[in-house]
């Protein structure tokens, strides 16, 4: 017999993508053994969708710890040997999970199972392709190349290496992804798409984009030492985007970013690299 299924959806103020989500994974039966949502105490009509689902999932709603806190109790609930968590924005392609679960039984060695996903709106259409990579941690420190919502894992994950980090709110999976390649767990990537990120005004992704690299940058320090410079000029762009400065080509722009970036550089690394260095003597150098 296949392995089960517990999939985690975390929620909060999600009433107009919800029962998207609650479909896509109702529509992967018979091969999720518990969907298991956890909603923060949504008063936006949530709750309502969620009682009309209550005879095809487990759900409770009530103030919580926030979404890292919510997608471990969830996990800490959970049954199944296959676990996954899926945001309430997010969605499952058709036949994900069967995929998923084939995908594990041709790798038993696997911990982790990944696929590719798409980036989607509020309407569902896609809007570009996530940027997935075969598995290398060298590069993963550098690009978080894993789409959330289309990675699958193990239980014996959770039980070795413990559960998402509370200490972070909005790159905990990034963090989580770290956690395990740096401890040795095997990461197998499956070329299908199983999944879609919705992004919309209302995402954190969105919302808080300099937060969220701030956060990012903190936690590569406490992981890594050290943060890579892509990073630092990652953040440098996020700045600029929060203050309403169109992203360009131009010398102007290019040396704004460099100069974010050294100054990123000394908030977290203590001083520049040569490289980073160098990158700004070529932004001065160039037209």
């Amino acid at each position: 017999m296949r392995p089960t299924v517990s999939v985690i959806t975390p929620s909060y103020q999600q009433s107009p993508f919800i029962e998207r989500t609650l479909e896509s994974v109702y529509r992967q039966r018979p091969h999720v053994l518990e969907h298991i949502v956890m909603d923060g105490g949504s008063t936006d009509g949530t709750v309502e969708i969620l009682e009309r689902w209550r005879d095809r999932i487990t759900f409770t709603s009530g103030p919580d710890g926030g979404q890292t806190a919510a997608i471990n109790a969830g996990l800490t609930k959970s049954r199944g040997e296959i676990l996954a968590y899926l945001n309430s924005d997010d969605v499952y392609y058709d036949g994900a999970i069967a995929a998923a679960l084939e995908a594990f039984e041709r790798h038993p060695e696997a911990d982790v199972i990944y696929g590719d996903a798409d980036h989607i709106d509020a309407d569902d259409q896609v809007i570009g392709r996530y940027p997935t990579e075969e598995f290398s941690l060298e590069r993963l420190k550098l690009v978080c190349f894993l789409s959330q919502p289309a990675v699958f894992f193990r239980r014996r994950v959770i039980e070795q290496h413990g559960l998402f980090d509370t200490a972070f709110d909005h790159c905990m999976d990034y963090e989580y992804w770290l956690r395990l390649g740096m401890r040795g767990a095997r990461f197998v990537h499956l070329p299908l798409r199983l999944a879609a990120s919705r992004i919309h005004p209302a995402t954190k992704t969105i919302r808080l984009e300099r937060v969220i690299h701030a956060e990012i940058n903190d936690m590569l320090r406490s992981r890594l030492g050290r943060i890579p410079d892509n990073w630092l000029s990652n953040y440098a762009h996020a700045v600029l985007d929060r203050r309403g400065v169109p992203r360009a080509k131009s010398r102007g722009y290019r040396m704004r970013v460099a100069l974010l970036a050294i100054g990123a550089a000394f908030r977290w690394n203590g001083f520049p690299s040569l490289a980073l260095l160098r990158t700004v003597a070529s932004a001065l150098r160039s037209r």
